[in-house]
């Protein structure tokens, strides 16, 4: 079944090719052919999830292992264990879902696929960039070479910086060359750490490095190459004080952007974490796990302070992403099974709920013409009431109610703190836990705070109805004031604001997310089940 991870990445790539090779004969079919070729993809992400070995889920499945430059014993290795499974399918469901929501709503012809949405339109560039985008976040998955793993790591940056310079806000430009450059430092850091791997151990096959558990390695060798790993990929999680490119492409992204960047390419970041930092360099990962939960509770608490002070709502979601990473982090500084667990539980539930958010945001900044939240005025649930109540679904959800899945990843971490590892300050790790707690309260402070101001109170017409009347949006009268024929200002008139609530598409892009959500919140089993094998085997702990 090897030839399934090899599908992973040539079905996209192949789609993304087809769009340089035949550009004109696809024009017309854009809308559909981003469907299918994504369509197909989340297909053979389901068909290894049906066919995956669950008994055996520690063990890489789906693997294929070529010689790839012979002279560097470099090998094309992929495969998939219970760490990767979730974060594959995640992928494939996502790119599909962006897809769903850019390429059928509206009726839209042929040439207007994603105007609307996106900020502008080369429509067949968006898709060969999401497509190109998409390999690169399998393949950072299914890859067990570090230096394949690196190749697709980078692969991503590429189409992701387009995505925000083409079709992202106003401050498009500065947010994207500011994207890049945080991300290839952080990677040029990260490859440095990779090759003292190489040099001290002689092979960069993940499997035989994580079964050695760092043997071959002093423990100040690890210590440095945890270090050098760890900060590229702290940068992409991202940490605090590594994380200030964050809001800034969240912000300017246009709305598949940002729900592909919160929700796939965070989770490159912590992923590496557990695939290699961990697993590979148990030592180093026990020196720095004190630093590493000291940085995740300053970014826990810093990102819901942040949140409290933001008016643009994108904004607002992309500090609570640093918050909630943060929760991740704190989960591997544990070097616990529990909290472990907990951190790759958390990374899919962050997943699938920012991405729900982002895409959100957009949905409200088309309709409003802004994100800005004062400007909103209030009322959604009056004017709009099935956006209001998927927009206060995913905000609860997001501050870690019980029974949503949002609860079990940030209670499973906090509980791994309250019993650290061996050798792990218990006293500093208990205080982390209050801390982390105390953000946990202030999430639910901002995201209340968010949904009286914008869905609750009685409804008024929002500033940007005045000014632009965005499409979508019916407004019978304006409010504010207008010329009088002698040059003054004639009195306000009352508005009667209408938009237009959800549409079919965006139903369709969102209820899987929200089906997951409640899946994974009330059958946590059905997740942790998956990872526990992997964490112990990655741990050196026997099952």
């Amino acid at each position: 079944m090897g030839w399934v991870s090899v599908a992973l990445l040539a079905v996209p790539l192949l789609g993304a090719l087809g769009l340089l090779a035949a550009p004109r004969a696809l024009r017309p079919a854009l809308h559909v052919y981003g469907l299918v070729v994504s369509g197909v993809t989340l297909l053979l992400a389901v068909l290894m999830l049906v066919r995956f070995d669950y008994a055996d889920s520690r063990r890489a499945q789906f693997v294929v292992d070529r010689q790839w430059i012979s002279g560097l014993d470099l090998r094309f290795h992929l495969g998939v264990d219970g760490i990767s499974l979730p974060l594959v399918a995640l992928t494939a469901l996502l790119t599909f879902l962006c897809f769903v929501y850019l390429g059928v709503g509206g009726g839209r012809g042929p040439g207007q696929l994603m105007r609307p949405r996106s900020g502008g339109g080369r429509p067949r560039a968006m898709v060969f960039t999401l497509l190109v985008l998409e390999v690169g976040m399998i393949g950072t998955f299914l890859a067990l070479d570090l230096l394949l793993f690196f190749v697709f790591f980078e692969v991503v940056l590429v189409p992701m910086y387009f995505l925000i310079a083409i079709w992202g806000g106003a401050g498009r430009r500065a947010a994207a060359v500011k994207f890049i450059l945080y991300t290839v430092l952080g990677s040029v850091v990260m490859l440095l750490g990779l090759l003292l791997v190489w040099a001290q151990t002689g092979t960069l096959d993940v499997l035989a490095l994580e079964a050695a558990h760092g043997r071959g390695m002093s423990a100040g060798v690890q210590t440095l190459a945890f270090v050098a790993i760890g900060l590229g990929l702290a940068v992409k999680t991202p940490m605090w004080p590594l994380h200030t490119w964050l809001p800034d492409a969240h912000t300017e992204a246009p709305t598949v952007g940002s729900v592909l960047l919160a929700g796939v390419l965070l989770k490159m970041g912590t992923y590496g974490f557990a695939r290699i930092a961990i697993p590979v360099l148990p030592h180093g990962a026990s020196a720095v796990a004190p630093w590493l939960g000291a940085f995740a509770v300053v970014g826990i608490v810093y990102g819901a302070l942040a949140c409290l002070a933001q008016r643009d709502l994108k904004r607002m979601i992309a500090y609570s992403s640093i918050g909630h990473m943060g929760f991740v982090l704190l989960g591997f500084a544990t070097l616990t099974t529990v909290g472990i667990n907990g951190a790759l539980f958390a990374n899919i539930a962050h997943g699938l709920i920012t991405g729900l958010l982002f895409f959100l945001a957009g949905a409200i900044k088309e309709r409003y013409g802004t994100a800005d939240i004062p400007s909103l005025g209030g009322g959604m649930l009056a004017t709009m009431p099935r956006l209001g109540s998927v927009l206060t679904f995913a905000a609860i959800a997001s501050l870690g109610l019980p029974g949503l899945a949002g609860f079990w990843g940030e209670m499973l971490a906090l509980f791994g703190a309250y019993q650290p590892a061996s050798g792990l300050p218990r006293g500093l790790f208990l205080t982390f836990m209050v801390i982390g707690g105390l953000g946990a309260v202030l999430t639910a402070a901002y995201f209340l705070v968010m949904l009286s101001r914008v869905t609750h109170g009685p409804p008024t017409a929002p500033v940007s109805v005045v000014r632009l009347a965005p499409a979508g949006v019916a407004a019978l009268g304006r409010t504010g004031n207008s010329q009088g024929a002698d040059g003054g200002s004639a009195p306000p008139r009352q508005a009667r604001f209408r938009p237009r609530d959800l549409r079919g598409y965006e139903l369709a892009s969102w209820v899987p997310l929200i089906v997951l959500i409640l899946l994974f919140g009330l059958w946590p089993k059905l997740l942790l089940s998956l990872t526990t094998p992997a964490v112990q085997l990655l741990l050196g702990v026997s099952s």
